[in-house]
């Protein structure tokens, strides 16, 4: 009897040796003359555990790891092949370890379940439901359902999906597009990552939903060339998608078509932002685009379109496929639906976590994160990516909510969740913010190109104890120019690291909370 063995193909789990794993248990189950069929599924987002190795069993996966090459023979002789329990490795049932079981998995449910160009995997476990909903009902419908969900662009911005939407279809124009930025820049952050890699099938169901709804007949999927692993797995997606028929000529109903390409980066963190992006895929050198007009009046060479982040396009198809109200019932307030919450840094079980809205930022650290890896106390967590602001161990208990992150002086950004212990340097912390905008800078405006330049200047002046107060001064100063002047959130945002650590934790520059002088 073949035994079915899965083994992510994802790259986090290849960089620590999955493929390697793969290979040598094939190698070792013929030499012990037990047949299997090893499948490469995306990951499950538990990268501590990283490489996991799911058996099937009567009563479901069985799961084992991390699991090393050397780990092999001693799984082997413990019953490895028939699920059983007797080493040190074995974790149970899968989706009975309590990491996975306490999770809400909506938008992520199939990562890591199926591979991820396996079609008919996809359609037994859900996919193509939501389209085929969507496309039974009149285009307008199916914006208000998006927009009765209430889900908002994961990418950063929080903007209403549907409201995007219909100001796409209602604006006048000979085309329309659909944009999705997989450009996934932030530091510490992955569930674009895998979304491409685990579940393509679904940012391009979602894309041809919206396609339906605003009338769109071409879609591009813009990707970071640093992810080789996505761009091949969505070509390759694409592909499939038109050799079955729901991309291509007759998609979205006899002549009507939809159509998807992918668009390679060049690895500008700038072209994030949506504007920039759009100057990309058009062929020109990713800038800022001055708005007014917003992308879904003229966007994509002057017409409408509809820009989303990946893991916003990956949640409208169980959005169309279980109704709005069932999306809606998760969440708090108007955060609705769930969070994919991406912890990295110094925390002991770094991964994807996928919960409602409402979990505390202090759950996800202490609970799923499991701490700090080196053990020590948490000293500070950036929220949201490297414009991100830093929260101490004091405001772990805000919840992860649109607006309550707001009254906290946080954003949650793209959802990534960078942990420091109390070895944390929070002076050099805030002068990487300001050398990270002047690296990242596209260089279209004054208060970003410059700014940050003489930003990261002050702050050395500061750590060097030189003019501290003078220094402190032009900092805050500048700060304010930055956040009210850029013409887009890279230099509007980069403050927001910088005063969140000067307010918090004032003695690494040098100065009280009395002198600092941040409210």
């Amino acid at each position: 009897m073949t035994v079915i063995v899965h083994i992510p193909g994802d790259a986090g789990a290849v960089a620590v040796g999955a493929d390697r794993v793969a290979t040598d248990l094939a190698s070792l189950a013929a030499a012990r003359d037990r047949p299997v069929a090893i499948r490469r599924p995306g990951s499950r987002g538990a990268f501590w555990l990283e490489p996991l190795v799911e058996v099937e069993t009567t009563t479901g996966r069985v799961a084992y790891g991390p699991v090393a090459p050397a780990d092999l023979p001693s799984l082997f002789d413990a019953g490895l092949l028939d699920g059983a329990p007797g080493h040190p490795l074995y974790l149970g049932e899968t989706e009975e370890i309590p990491w996975l079981a306490r999770q809400t998995r909506v938008t992520f449910a199939r990562c890591g379940v199926i591979e991820p160009l396996d079609l008919d995997g996809y359609c037994a476990h859900g996919g193509l439901a939501g389209l085929e909903r969507a496309l039974a009902l009149e285009p307008a419908a199916v914006v208000d359902w998006v927009e009765q969900s209430g889900l908002r662009g994961r990418g950063g911005a929080a903007f209403p999906t549907g409201v995007k939407w219909r100001t796409a279809a209602e604006a006048p124009a000979e085309r329309r597009y659909v944009a999705i930025n997989a450009d996934e820049g932030d530091s510490g952050t992955f569930a674009d990552r895998m979304l491409l890699e685990g579940d393509p099938f679904a940012v391009l169901e979602g894309m041809a939903i919206a396609a339906h709804a605003i009338g769109a007949d071409t879609g591009f999927v813009y990707i970071r060339s640093e992810y080789p692993h996505g761009i091949r797995v969505v070509e390759a997606a694409i592909a499939a998608a038109r050799s079955a028929g729901w991309l291509g000529p007759d998609a979205l109903g006899p002549g009507r078509p939809f159509d998807v390409e992918v668009r390679v980066g060049a690895g500008a963190y700038i072209c994030g932002e949506e504007t920039s992006m759009l100057e990309s895929i058009e062929g020109k050198r990713g800038q800022i685009r001055p708005k007014p007009p917003v992308p879904a009046i003229s966007g994509l060479w002057g017409m409408p379109t509809v820009v989303q982040n990946v893991v916003t396009i990956a949640s409208v198809p169980p959005i169309l496929a279980g109704g709005p109200e069932a999306y809606a019932e998760l969440g708090v307030g108007r955060s609705r639906g769930t969070i994919t919450a991406q912890l990295a840094g110094n925390v002991a079980r770094p991964g994807l976590v996928e919960v409602p809205f409402g979990v505390t930022l202090g759950e996800l650290v202490d609970d799923y994160g499991g701490g700090t890896r080196s053990g020590r106390p948490v000293r500070a967590v950036q929220v949201g990516g490297p414009l991100g602001a830093y929260v101490d161990e004091g405001m772990l208990e805000l919840p992860v909510d649109y607006e309550a992150l707001a009254e906290g002086r946080a954003m949650l950004g793209h959802g990534g969740l960078v942990v420091f212990d109390d070895t944390v340097d929070m002076a050099e912390q805030a002068r990487f913010a300001m050398e990270f905008c002047s690296i990242e800078s596209c260089g279209k405006c004054t208060p970003c190109r410059i700014g940050s330049v003489r930003g990261r200047e002050l702050i050395e002046r500061i750590i060097r104890g030189e003019e501290v107060e003078t220094s402190h001064s032009l900092l805050l100063r500048l700060c304010d120019l930055m956040e009210n002047a850029s013409l887009c959130a890279l230099g509007g945002l980069t403050p927001l690291p910088v005063l969140s650590a000067l307010r918090l934790f004032p003695e690494d520059f040098g100065l009280t909370r009395e002198t600092a002088h941040v409210v």
